[in-house]
């Protein structure tokens, strides 16, 4: 779905390095690595908004070049860089950039909404400003927008969100009709999120958007991208610093250092490839220095990561682990 072969980019005195990898569909992939490792300006590659030095990148077997608006019509986004204007409500935002996208639908984009708890799940559509001809209105129900009206009542039945009846109260308008620049952070992300999800994608872009999101509705979000790419054939690409999300989340991970790819493959070749080894610090220096990555030395207990191998035997005196995402970033930098 996603395939990059040796691309290379420079950014005034960055440089993403030789990154390749080959992420198919029906995937969640987690992109990790410290600040300014370059997560950010690789996402911005896969999604054409910056172009390779060298190398290549398609998506769905094309290439930006010729097939710019076919691709960006099928990838959904909620970036760092927020698209909504502030100055228009959230419909009127929906509306407007809808048009760009040949999937959209309001209806749909509503039926999050109310999930999210950022509108109220009745609703006339007078009220809601649906359109008569059912493009950014009431369109055919399908099964999927059928599944997200059930998922919304549910959500809703269990988690009152302040805002969840909109009503006009004191003569403010509440709901979809809100302006997006008077929302907060995590409101304005779960619009965007809604709007993504609005178009049916077949890949979601997320570029650190849990941050600013309630633990609660942490949980109900990463609920969803496990929906998205139920059917095997969607893709999500999460860059995400709470990489305990990914450990139980992820199926494929890209991981950064410095602008160079340490590991681009499926989850379960990250946890075979690597160990977390524990134990006193002179039984440690006794791994072969081939296999040894780095080591963090203290008194009270050391730990190092290592090269792993099926049949490679560790001293019986230590502890032996397939590292967490966190614990490989903290010891990869050690090196």
């Amino acid at each position: 779905m996603i395939k990059a072969e040796s691309v290379s980019k420079k950014l005034d005195k960055f440089k993403l390095k030789d990154i390749s990898f080959e992420l198919p569909s029906g995937y969640i992939c987690g992109l990790v690595g410290r600040n300014g490792s370059g997560k950010t300006s690789l996402l911005h590659l896969i999604l054409g908004l910056y172009h390779a030095d060298s190398g290549r990148i398609s998506v769905f077997g094309m290439e930006y070049a010729d097939n710019e608006k076919m691709i960006h019509d099928r990838i959904g986004t909620v970036l760092v860089e927020e698209l909504f204007l502030p100055e228009l409500s959230i419909k009127e935002n929906a509306d407007y950039f809808g048009k760009f996208y040949s999937k959209y639908s309001w209806d749909r984009m509503r039926e999050y909404l109310v999930r999210f708890g950022l509108a109220d799940a009745e609703c006339a559509s007078e009220e809601c400003g649906e359109d008569a001809d059912g493009v950014h209105g009431k369109d055919n129900k399908n099964t999927e927008d059928t599944d997200v009206k059930r998922h919304a009542n549910e959500y809703n039945n269990n988690h009152l969100y302040p805002g969840k009846n909109y009503k006009k109260q004191n003569g403010k308008e509440s709901g979809e009709r809100r302006q997006f620049g008077k929302l907060s952070k995590g409101q304005r992300l779960k619009c965007q999120f809604a709007f993504a999800l609005s178009y049916s994608p077949d890949i979601l872009i997320l570029d650190e958007p849990t941050g600013n999101f309630d633990p609660d509705f942490r949980e109900h979000f990463l609920d969803i991208l496990k929906e998205f790419i139920a059917d095997g054939t969607r893709t999500v690409i999460l860059a995400t610093h709470l990489t305990d999300d990914l450990d139980r989340l992820a199926d494929y991970l890209i991981y950064l250092e410095d602008g160079e790819e340490v590991f681009a493959g499926d989850i379960e070749s990250f946890r075979n490839e690597y160990r977390v080894v524990s134990g006193e610090a002179y039984k440690l220096k006794l791994i072969p220095k081939e296999k040894l990555i780095s080591m963090d030395e203290k008194k009270y207990g050391s730990r190092a990561l290592v090269h792993h191998r099926k049949y490679y035997k560790y001293d019986p005196e230590v502890q032996v682990s397939a590292p967490a995402i966190e614990d490989f970033m903290y010891l990869y930098s050690k090196r």
